[in-house]
C-alpha cells in the first residue's frame, strides 16, 4: 500500500527508513547527511560492512540502533572507494535491484512499515518519472504501508497513515 506524504522523513513513525546511498558513501549531502548526523554509528557501521564486501550497485544493507531503529541503505550509486573519491549517479537498473532487495528484506524481517524519500533523485541525479514506477512495480504489492516522502518540509510530521 504505497502512500505519497509531505513532510520530513525523519519524523516518520515508519519501523524502517530506506535511503539510496554509494558503496562507500561520505552521506555528507541530502538525507544521506541527515541519517549520519542523528545516527553516526550508522555511517560508521556502513563504511566498515563496504570495506569487508564491496557491495555492488543494486544491494541493501540494514543497520538497527537503539530504540528500534531500522535504516536500510539502498546502494543506488557507483561507489567511491580511495581518499577523496565521489560517489557515481544512480542508474534506474540500480535502483531496481536495490528496491528488490529491500523488498526480500521486509519479508525476511517481517516489517510493518517502511517509508523512503524521492529515492535517487536528489544526489543521485535520476528524474523522479523515472524512479516512481519502480517504486509502484517493486513495493506496491506489499501489504504494509510504504511511505513515500514525496515533498520534503523541514520539522514537519507527515499524515501517515499506518
Amino acid at each position: 500500500m504505497i502512500q505519497e506524504v509531505e513532510g520530513d522523513i525523519l519524523l516518520s513513525k515508519a519501523q524502517v527508513i530506506a535511503h539510496g546511498v554509494a558503496a562507500n558513501d561520505p552521506m555528507n549531502q541530502g538525507l544521506a547527511q541527515s541519517l549520519h548526523e542523528q545516527y553516526p554509528a550508522m555511517h560508521k557501521d556502513y563504511h566498515h560492512w563496504c570495506n569487508q564486501h564491496h557491495p555492488k550497485p543494486g544491494e541493501a544493507w540494514m543497520w538497527g540502533g537503539p530504540n528500534g531503529v531500522r535504516i536500510v541503505n539502498l546502494i543506488t550509486q557507483e561507489g567511491g572507494y580511495g581518499h577523496g573519491a565521489r560517489p557515481g549517479k544512480a542508474t534506474t537498473t540500480a535502483v531496481n535491484h536495490a528496491l528488490r532487495a529491500l523488498k526480500k528484506m521486509i519479508a525476511k524481517e517481517n516489517f510493518s512499515s517502511v517509508a523512503l524519500p524521492r529515492l535517487a533523485t536528489g544526489v543521485g541525479g535520476l528524474d523522479w518519472s523515472e524512479v516512481k514506477p519502480l517504486i509502484e512495480t517493486q513495493l506496491g504489492d506489499l501489504q504494509i504501508p510504504v511511505l513515500v516522502y514525496s515533498v520534503y518540509i523541514k520539522n514537519q510530521q507527515a499524515k501517515e497513515q499506518l
